[in-house]
């Protein structure tokens, strides 16, 4: 392998981390101790935004959606239908089990939705109106009572598709709140925001660093840090393909990184110049550029083989397959957010509309965990039930094992019941 192009060291992303870390740690400290007094503090300093309530009501809701123009409200249509139905096979395929594996024991899982989930949906720059279709819906897809939305204001402004694809996804409440202080309110609770189970949703570094902190209290899809993009290519792709689907990713943010591996030098030459070509016009080229210049890499490889082995090694969240077999990867790839096979997909159509979720794992989380689906918003616990000559029977057995372990209680669980039920 030969590096190309190579983006920051390890030890400069790390430096960076740690400013982030310790500002969310303060902000999470402020709210536990001050409740809604800090959330407002919280959203006058990073938003300016200090309303009578953060939540909406269904009658400003109604007035908000009224203002979405009916054609945007069709093609949130459009993208919900898909990301339902998407999510509705996902849950069709997980089913509860029993079996009597022994006779007179029976043993089983059930599949329980989380009782309540709070979903994040990034504003800023971007309004992220498709975050409310990946959380907001899977999870009332998924069954959970309660599904909370936050969101923050754009400029002092409501965004108001944002809100309408809240409402049509199903949430029960919504919130005009964003960053620290959103996932602060819904993980913590305050006087007027009741804590939810699970917090869910992208988001940017602070967002990301918060739902770090606050995982373990509550529940969290994943750790979903700045968008990463992998485009695998050989000599049948395209410079401007490629050059296009990196920066129409690196746009979401200045540390968001984006990597070529080719087996073609050509490619990887051809490419360098498309980018600086494309970057001339792009109206995002004040952030793709500086996410290109210090977080975009190039490797270039001497096999599909080897590719493959580089592409596993990065883990990224989204992989784009621009080669001559595409499903040689799905096959044989095995760490990776989602794999978007040949050169008719692309990562948008997943980031938006095609129906498989856009929040996935990045920093390498690739390689333990998938994305955020319906099973996420699901609870897979199990039960026992025993009849009394089965349970004298697995009892001896208990018994002995508990006390190879020295556990002397463990085991006298085990003969009450072989005493007790041993000689019916």
């Amino acid at each position: 392998m030969k590096i190309f192009k190579a983006g920051k060291s390890q030890e400069e992303v790390s430096a960076n981390d740690t400013k982030v870390s310790q500002i969310v740690a303060e902000a999470l400290q402020a709210v536990e101790t001050q409740g809604d007094k800090a959330v407002r503090e919280l959203s006058e300093k990073f938003d300016k935004w200090e309303p009578k309530s953060f939540r909406l009501s269904q009658d400003e809701i109604n007035e908000i959606v009224s203002k979405v123009p009916n054609d945007v409200i069709e093609d949130i249509k459009f993208a919900q239908k898909n990301i339902r139905e998407f999510a509705e096979v996902q849950l069709a395929s997980m089913s509860d089990v029993e079996v009597e594996n022994i006779p007179g024991v029976i043993l089983g899982h059930k599949n329980i939705p989380v009782n309540s989930v709070g979903c994040y949906i990034p504003g800023g720059r971007y309004p992220m109106v498709a975050s409310a279709h990946m959380s907001v819906l899977t999870a009332k897809v998924a069954g959970v009572k309660r599904v909370i939305a936050c969101t923050p204001p754009i400029n002092g402004e409501i965004p108001n598709a944002t809100i309408a694809a809240m409402s049509l996804a199903g949430a029960d409440e919504i919130y005009l709140l964003g960053g620290i202080q959103a996932m602060a309110a819904m993980a913590i609770g305050t006087e007027t925001i009741k804590s939810v189970d699970m917090i869910v949703g992208p988001g940017n570094a602070f967002v990301a660093e918060a739902k770090r902190q606050l995982y373990g209290r509550v529940g969290i899809d994943l750790f979903a840090g700045p968008t990463e993009t992998l485009v695998v290519a050989d000599h049948t792709a395209d410079a401007e393909m490629v050059a296009t689907d990196l920066l129409g990713q690196g746009e979401h943010g200045p540390t968001s990184p984006g990597a070529l591996i080719t087996t073609s030098e050509e490619l990887a030459n051809e490419t360098v110049k498309e980018i600086e070509r494309q970057l001339e016009t792009l109206a995002t080229a004040d952030v793709a550029r500086v996410s290109w210049d210090d977080y975009g890499q190039i490797l270039l490889v001497d096999s599909i083989e080897e590719a493959r082995i580089e592409a596993d090694r990065l883990a990224f969240e989204h992989v784009e397959i621009l080669t001559e077999n595409p499903d040689y990867f799905l096959e044989n790839m095995t760490n990776y957010g989602c794999l978007f096979l040949g050169p008719e997909t692309n990562v948008a159509y997943g980031d938006k509309v095609i129906g498989t979720n856009h929040t996935l794992p990045t920093k390498g989380a690739a390689r333990y965990t998938g994305g955020l689906w319906v099973g996420k918003f699901i609870k897979t616990v199990t039960y026992q039930k025993v009849t009394p000559e089965a349970s004298a029977y697995i009892g001896e057995y208990a018994a002995r094992l508990c006390k190879l372990e020295n556990f002397a209680g463990h085991a006298e669980q085990a003969l009450l019941r072989v005493r007790r039920y041993g000689n019916k």
